[in-house]
């Protein structure tokens, strides 16, 4: 049996201003993380042997994380699309703030963005996510369903802000 699995849908390329800020930002942070790896890769080498040298591994698997993050981040970064403008605020887009209400009267608040952010703030999901792709184009006092595992889960659009 192999490993291989077949590619998913590519991510979009939506993010919002600050994610993208927060991308390049990343990525200039890892350029002077890699210089400091660096050096210290080439202070455990001169300690002697490398084959039992902890110190010169260690730093050596650090430096390969470091440049597979800066090789996707640049591969990454022109890829990605800012929206310029912020749409109407009756309709659900990318970037809106979503409020919703499920039958229970348990409240919920999402942020859609990009895949590329998910992660850094609780509450934000993808573009791509089927909650996402339920609510986009939406309006105030809609109501949604979404298929779950544990079956059917209707919620109502309590508030959209952007």
């Amino acid at each position: 049996m192999s490993r291989w699995r077949e590619r998913g849908p590519a991510p979009s390329p939506y993010i919002t201003a600050e994610g993208y800020r927060q991308l390049e930002q990343e990525c200039k942070s890892l350029w002077q993380k890699r210089e400091q790896v660096r050096q210290a890769v080439a202070a455990a080498a001169a300690e002697g042997d490398r084959s039992e040298n902890a110190e010169y591994i260690y730093r050596k698997k650090q430096l390969r994380e470091i440049d597979r993050r800066i090789a996707y981040l640049q591969k990454r970064l022109p890829e990605l699309n800012v929206p310029a403008a912020t749409p109407d605020s009756d309709r659900v887009f990318f970037s809106a703030t979503v409020t919703l209400e499920d039958d229970a009267g348990n409240r919920f608040q999402y942020r859609i963005v990009g895949p590329d952010e998910i992660g850094r703030d609780d509450g934000w999901i993808s573009v791509d996510s089927p909650l996402a792709r339920t609510l986009l184009g939406k309006c105030t006092d809609d109501e949604v369903c979404l298929r779950t595992r544990k079956g059917e889960a209707r919620y109502i659009i309590l508030c959209i802000t952007y």
